[in-house]
């Protein structure tokens, strides 16, 4: 085997780095989707609890 041979590039491209950003941009996307659709199930306990905050707060005279 000569010095040519082992110095020549092959011409592959390590794609390693571009896999592991792909991927986590994937997840993170992921997550907002999850954590953006769990607001929206919780939307009516919220309006329920500032319902009752609003009903509780009474003012008593004596």
């Amino acid at each position: 085997m000569s010095i040519q041979q082992i110095q020549e590039p092959t011409g592959e491209r390590d794609y390693f780095w571009l896999y592991v950003v792909c991927v986590t941009i994937a997840l993170v996307g992921i997550i907002a989707m999850v954590k953006l659709s769990e607001n929206d199930k919780y939307d009516p306990i919220r309006a329920q609890l500032s319902e009752e905050a609003a009903k509780m707060n009474i003012r008593v005279l004596n």
